[in-house]
């Protein structure tokens, strides 16, 4: 699986916006709670689809079945401003109902149509990335070699991405307070 550097940039910083959604301060699992939430602010976050999607996507959380995951390893290799359009990948991507909403509004948009493409691609290797993750090293050695060269490289970029995803959490935080929403620590 190849994947671009914009999709490699913005993976980190959409696990770590699921992660800070999954708990809340006394530890307990709040993730479908505060992601109904965001679902119902999605009108007002729309203002954030360029800026800062990860922020966004996580609206669409496990409302994608992808049914053609070739077809989604090929978008995932795209650069930001080379996306297919939305509507090349429907027969691809299934949404649940509650997610047909969410992108007939999100549609409306300019950039609509790249945002649902980014949306989909950031969910797709959530789901696609966590199961190696939780295999067994021995399990992946196994692996192709091409496989296996793009886990070497994702590794690789993990520290960067770390630090780019934390400082825009940062400035998507400060924004956030900025409209005078309470800042979430």
């Amino acid at each position: 699986m190849s994947i671009s550097p914009f999709f490699l940039h913005l993976r980190s910083a959409y696990q770590a916006e699921l992660d800070d959604l999954t708990f809340d301060s006394e530890g307990r699992d709040v993730l479908r709670q505060r992601l109904a939430e965001r679902r119902k602010e999605v009108g007002f976050l729309l203002q954030m689809m360029e800026l800062s999607p990860e922020m966004v996507a996580v609206v669409f959380h496990q409302g994608f079945r992808f049914k053609l995951p070739g077809a989604m390893e090929h978008l995932i290799s795209h650069e930001s401003d080379e996306l297919p359009d939305w509507s090349s990948l429907v027969g691809a991507v299934q949404l649940a109902p509650w997610a047909q909403d969410v992108a007939q509004l999100i549609l409306k948009e300019p950039q609509g149509e790249w945002f649902l493409a980014v949306a989909a691609g950031l969910e797709y290797m959530y789901g696609k990335l966590e199961a190696p993750a939780a295999a067994s090293h021995d399990d992946n050695a196994d692996d192709d070699e091409g496989e296996g060269g793009d886990t070497d490289r994702l590794d690789d970029y993990d520290a960067d991405e770390e630090d780019e995803a934390r400082a825009r959490e940062d400035a998507g935080a400060d924004w956030m307070v900025e409209q005078g929403f309470d800042r979430k620590d």
